[in-house]
């Protein structure tokens, strides 16, 4: 519909680009300004700034089949220069508000689940294969495709598992949930701190950092998370300087009311040339031979499970937060964003951060203003900064950093109301994926039980054409890996 002229008979201008820069961003054409790209590139970091805290305590923390641990100063600045590059990547390809880093749930499944299988090369080789994987299936298509075979409601489990699987990693690691000594088989398995009580100060860091961070998001307050974290790391040292409580492990010994991971003590610099030892350390080849191909075939699938739903589910919930979708509910650059966010798990493994993804925290920069790839320059310039203060890292200990899991765990579990529990065929699989993840200390073992009991009860119902053929495929590499022991046993 044509624009009437204003009465003074001059026709209206339109929002035209103001220089090369304003149109390559479209920044005027979307109705934003440089001002608000720059405030909502810098709340997209401040809410989403803890990961390159946290996911060095959650990579590093954990050891691969041969016993061998990354350093946590490097997977620090790497997860930084990652994020930071990738973050860029997408401003500048997809041209979209949307910033990337290490993925919490597939860094999870990484640390715990693949590396334990074989070394820490074999294990971020297969993050590799997956991110190239997904970048076929976008220049073909079939990601699309992929995506619309698996229910929504089961996608939303999945997503719900994981965090609780998060939170539940985050109470154990935290030591607010020990194993309790079943000495005469009358025991839970789990109880409350130590022997049921709160009984150390870093306990006390950990319930009052929670409550902090609680707080925070409660009222809305941007970068919840990171405060959360830098103000329990502040306690935990001020804590330790005055009790000097120690570590969690004294010469070989367990020291219970001790500090998990690493004691809170002012490192002797702040910042530091970042050791980016960990870029290129990957193998894509000795998995399949340490592991066995289908174990190997599983972990591939997987991590490309987990790490290829989320980005679409946050690729059209920020487009609809800034009104950026069309009336297909699609973002412009669709394939583009796409595109840099395969990439950007490739390039998470090639640095030994695990796999990278879009985050939903950039809806906090869209909420500011941000509506082009300029506020990623922002966000990415800022990661880049922060690849230089990675000693800061190795002060904060599992008590401070965990909140941010247990949290990450509230938010992602709000998705299960949008679940119909009403509806048996879809509320049964979506249940059984969520507490099989955090239960089994497994995500895959819920995707697994998911998909294979959806399938089975659509097929008890008479339900089989509604089952969408790429779903049997999937339903049969799950019963294959549940059943790989007894298959193992008369194979070999």
């Amino acid at each position: 519909m044509a624009v009437p002229p204003p009465k003074n008979g001059t026709p209206p201008a339109p929002d035209s680009p103001r220089n090369g820069f304003d149109r390559f961003f479209e920044i005027s054409a979307r109705g934003s300004t440089m001002s608000r790209e720059i405030r909502g590139g810098l709340a997209t970091f401040f809410t989403m700034a803890y990961i390159v805290v946290l996911n060095p305590l959650i990579l590093g923390s954990a050891a691969d089949g041969d016993g061998g641990k990354l350093a946590i100063p490097a997977i620090a600045a790497a997860t930084a220069l990652v994020a930071g590059v990738m973050t860029i990547l997408m401003g500048m390809v997809g041209r979209f508000p949307l910033a990337l880093a290490a993925g919490l749930g597939v860094n999870a499944l990484v640390a715990f689940e693949i590396a334990p299988e074989m070394t820490w090369a074999d294990a971020m080789g297969l993050v590799v294969i997956e991110g190239v994987i997904i970048a076929v299936l976008v220049l073909t298509g079939l990601r699309t495709a992929v995506f619309r075979a698996v229910p929504t409601q089961l996608k939303t489990a999945i997503g719900v598992g994981i965090g609780l699987f998060l939170t539940i990693i985050g109470l154990v690691d935290a030591g607010f949930v020990r194993r309790v000594p079943d000495v005469a088989n009358t025991t839970v398995p789990v109880g409350l701190g130590i022997g049921g009580k709160l009984a150390s100060w870093p306990l006390l860091v950990f319930v009052v950092g929670l409550l902090l961070t609680l707080v925070l998001v409660v009222r809305r307050v941007r970068g919840a998370i990171l405060i959360g974290i830098l103000g329990s790391t502040v306690l935990a040292i001020v804590v330790e300087a005055i009790a000097n409580v120690g570590p969690s492990v004294v010469d070989g010994k367990p020291n219970p009311k001790g500090w998990a991971l690493n004691v809170p003590e002012l490192p002797k610099t702040i910042a530091d040339v970042p050791d980016l030892s960990l870029l290129g350390h990957f193998n894509v080849f000795d998995s399949w031979s340490r592991a066995g191909w289908l174990v190997v075939l599983m972990f591939v699938f997987t991590l490309l499970i987990t790490d290829f739903f989320d980005t679409m589910g946050t690729m059209v919930a920020v487009g609809q937060e800034g009104g950026m979708l069309d009336e297909r509910g699609t973002p412009p650059r669709a394939k583009e964003i796409l595109l840099v966010d395969s990439i950007a798990a490739a390039a998470g493994g090639a640095a030994s951060t695990s796999s990278n993804t879009s985050y939903i925290e950039s809806a906090a920069g869209v909420a500011e203003g941000a509506r082009t790839g300029m506020a990623n320059l922002v966000t990415g310039g800022l990661f880049l900064l922060a690849m230089f203060l990675a000693p800061l890292v190795v002060v904060v200990p599992f008590e401070a950093a965990s909140t941010a899991l247990v949290v990450v765990g509230f938010l992602m579990m709000t998705s299960v109301r949008t679940i119909d529990w009403s509806d048996y065929e879809i509320a049964i699989p979506a249940f059984l994926t969520i507490v099989l993840m955090p239960f089994t200390y497994s995500i895959s073992n819920g995707i697994g039980a998911g998909v294979i009991t959806y399938v089975v009860l659509k097929l008890a119902g008479g339900k089989a054409r509604k089952v969408h053929p790429l779903m049997y495929g999937v339903a049969a590499l799950f019963l294959l890996y549940f059943l790989r022991g007894p298959i193992e046993s008369v194979v070999l």
